[in-house]
Parts: C-alpha cells; sequence; structure tokens
C-alpha cells in the first residue's frame, strides 16, 4: 500500500477545552534543524529552557526541566517518583482530572484518600485541611484547573497547611499555567508539571516540571543511576528503586544537571516548542499574559450568556481559558458541534462523566485567547444554533462581547 502524499491537516480554529491552535512561532521554532543532544548548543538551549519555566512557573526552583511526553507523562512522572508503594495521598477531586491523579496514585501503590465535591465546585480548604490532619499523608495531590468542569481550584495558602501537617504538595497546572494566576514559590508547591497545549500555546507533547529542594530530596532517596551508566555509583535495591525508569525523575534530573548522564535521546524539536512557548510568555509578561485570558475569557462568557445560554459551576472559580455552557433544552448537542467544525471549521467541546452531552465547553487560550477568535466562534455559533431551531438574537453574542472588551468589564 502507498502512502497518500504530504499531509495536509484542514484549517481548523480550535475553540474547545485544549489543545489549541499552535502559535505560529512556535511551530516555526520546531521546523529548526536537529543537533546531537550533548552538541554545546543543545545544552544551552535546555539551560536556557530551564530558566525560561522557572519564570513561568514563579519559582527559584534549578530543579525545572522538560519531561518528554505529554502533560500526563509529567503527572505520572511526578507520582511515581516522590511516592512508594504503601505512602499515604490525599487528592482533593473536583472533575476528571482528580480521578485521574488517584488512579495514577493507586498505580503507584500508595494509599489513596479522596476528598470529593460535586462537578462545579471547588474544594473548600477547610475539608483540606481536616483531612490533613486526619490522614497525615506524604502527599496531597491536586489540580489547580480541571478543563472537564471549566473550575479552578484556589491554591494560595494550602502549601503552608501541607507542610503543617508533613505533607509535600503537588499540582497539576497543565490547563491553567499561563492564562490563570500560578505562584509556585509563593503559594509553597512542591511539585507542578504542565503541558504546552493550553494556555502556553503550543503542541502537545512535552511536559515541564519544577520540583522544590524537598521534592528533590524525596526523589533523590529512591532514585538510582542506570547500570550501563554506573560509575562509582551504588545501585539502589530494585525494590526501592523509583518504579519507572522513563519516568524517574531522578534520572531525569542528572540529565538535565550538571552529570549530563545520558537517560533518552531528548526530543529535540519539542524541546525547541517548549523554549518557545515560554520565551513567548515571557517576553509578553506572564501578569499580561493572565490578564489576556481573563479578558477574553470573560469575553466568551458574556457572549454566551447573551447568545441565550446558562453558565455552568460556581463562575466565582470558572478558570479564564475555558467556560461552559448548559447546552439548551431541545438541542442537539453533537449535531451543533458536527455544523460548526464542518461548515466553519470551528471545534467546541462537550465534556464527560456526568457532564458529557449536557454542556459544551469553549476555550479561549494561548494562541486562540484573541478578540478576533472569539468574536468569529460567536458568529458562527450564533448561525448554527438558529439553524437548530433555537431562538436568538440577531448579533447579541458578538455586541456584547464587544461591550465586554469596550468597558473592560470584570467577571
Amino acid at each position: 500500500m502507498t502512502g497518500g502524499g504530504q499531509i495536509s491537516p484542514p484549517p481548523r480554529l480550535l475553540m474547545g477545552p485544549g489543545p489549541i491552535n499552535a502559535d505560529p512561532r512556535v511551530l516555526r521554532a520546531m521546523s529548526a534543524q536537529l543537533v546531537g543532544q550533548f552538541d554545546p548548543s543543545m545544552t544551552a538551549y535546555m539551560a536556557e529552557t530551564s530558566a525560561l519555566y522557572q519564570d513561568v512557573f514563579r519559582t527559584a526552583n534549578d530543579a525545572t526541566v522538560l519531561v518528554d511526553g505529554t502533560a500526563r507523562a509529567g503527572v505520572e512522572a511526578a507520582l511515581v517518583s516522590i511516592l512508594a508503594p504503601g505512602d499515604g495521598v490525599l487528592v482533593p477531586s473536583f472533575g476528571r482530572f482528580g480521578h485521574l491523579l488517584v488512579e495514577i496514585a493507586q498505580r503507584c501503590g500508595a494509599e489513596v484518600t479522596t476528598l470529593e465535591v460535586p462537578w462545579g465546585e471547588v474544594v473548600p480548604l477547610e475539608r483540606i485541611e481536616a483531612a490533613l490532619a486526619e490522614v497525615r499523608p506524604k502527599l496531597v495531590a491536586i489540580v489547580q484547573g480541571d478543563t472537564s468542569t471549566t473550575m479552578c481550584q484556589p491554591l494560595d495558602g494550602l502549601g503552608d497547611l501541607c507542610h503543617a501537617h508533613g505533607a509535600l504538595l503537588y499540582a497539576d497546572v497543565t490547563a491553567s499555567l499561563g492564562g490563570n494566576t500560578f505562584e509556585m514559590d509563593a503559594w509553597g508547591l512542591d511539585a507542578a508539571s504542565a503541558g504546552l497545549q493550553k494556555c502556553l500555546g503550543g503542541p502537545s507533547g512535552s511536559a515541564p516540571i519544577t520540583l522544590s529542594p524537598a521534592a528533590v530530596e524525596a526523589i533523590s532517596a529512591r532514585s538510582s543511576v542506570e547500570a550501563g551508566l554506573l560509575d562509582g555509583d551504588e545501585q539502589r535495591p530494585v525494590d526501592e528503586r523509583i518504579r519507572s525508569n522513563y519516568l524517574d525523575l531522578g534520572m531525569i534530573l542528572d540529565y538535565w544537571g550538571p552529570r549530563r548522564l545520558n537517560h533518552h535521546t531528548e526530543a529535540t524539536s519539542m524541546l525547541f516548542a517548549a523554549r518557545e512557548c515560554a520565551r513567548l510568555l515571557v517576553d509578553e509578561g506572564i501578569d499580561a499574559a493572565v490578564e489576556r485570558h481573563r479578558v477574553n475569557g470573560g469575553a466568551m462568557a458574556a457572549g454566551l450568556v447573551a447568545l441565550g445560554m446558562e453558565t455552568f459551576g460556581d463562575q466565582r472559580h470558572r478558570m479564564h481559558n475555558v467556560v461552559a455552557v448548559h447546552i439548551p433544552d431541545g438541542v442537539d448537542g453533537d449535531a451543533v458541534r458536527a455544523e460548526l467544525l464542518e461548515r466553519f471549521g470551528i471545534e467546541i467541546g462537550t465534556s464527560f462523566g456526568p457532564l458529557h452531552g449536557k454542556v459544551w465547553r469553549i476555550g479561549t487560550m494561548g494562541y486562540n485567547a484573541r478578540p478576533d477568535a472569539v468574536l468569529t466562534t460567536l458568529a458562527a455559533l450564533e448561525q448554527v444554533l438558529r439553524r437548530a431551531g433555537f431562538a436568538v438574537g440577531a448579533g447579541a453574542g458578538v455586541d456584547a462581547a464587544i461591550e465586554h472588551y469596550g468597558t473592560g468589564a470584570t467577571e
């Protein structure tokens, strides 16, 4: 069987919960020529990338690197490297990705305690504090922004609570970093990981991660040098080692650090992409990027409400970069999404679990957090809704969004 020729994906405006259209400057960076993984230019790019992500995460952590893989690889690397079988983990969960943290921690052999709230809410700090006192876990693992519900969990103050009870704090910030306020050091987190395909404006395939000295200490207590690289190093007994080779953050830190111990062949093009994502954010200013997401996300929400839709969840805790709205009664949600894609080339999302088929999730993130993308999506959605028999005021969504932009309205 012969191939079908050079790939030519259809033009799409990705306005769902992620992935999004990558910034053209990121795509250009990815097209740069490859170099060897220990070429001085390559190790210099690695050092630059580490420094840039320290700015993005708002941290002084030297242990700020990339895990080669999608955002989930970063999540799994953090948990499998910190947790030994039998360790206690507390997971405050408010959506699909809280359930994911539970599953990964269980696969690490940890003893998991879950705090759950209904989808559309966040977990109160006092409930977490009470559970910390009762469970005394080694680690608290939490999602900051869960795109399945569009909620953003408050983290300020949680690090102090965890440390007061002897626990480390890890946050999955895949969907929130770069578009919502995140303060690694000021909030006292010990580990956080992300992905490029949301507010960072890149393609999926690289997972920035940062680790506090306390997290590095916990990882170092279980990491071991690979047998083929031993040079005066002592290997730990097998049952004491981190249960993954590829996701062993101790080995990855040795690869990125002064020893430059070979671990895997660096995903060069993805490193170039990750570096450019961070460079663009730092050039824009992290606070300015967060404000851009807030303004454009607010305009999208205002436009959707003006089209006659009801937002889902506690809007005091909605992420800046994605909003969920209830699918109107009598409207076929999948048919609307299909027509938006087929006629207008615009993608929006539904959700998972208890929300599947009940809400649409519409994103304004990364490169797509800009007025023209918001207004185009609202104009197209209006037309499709009208064709679906839903009464819509002509231009209502676009007018509301423009008014939001013009007044600088707060959410």
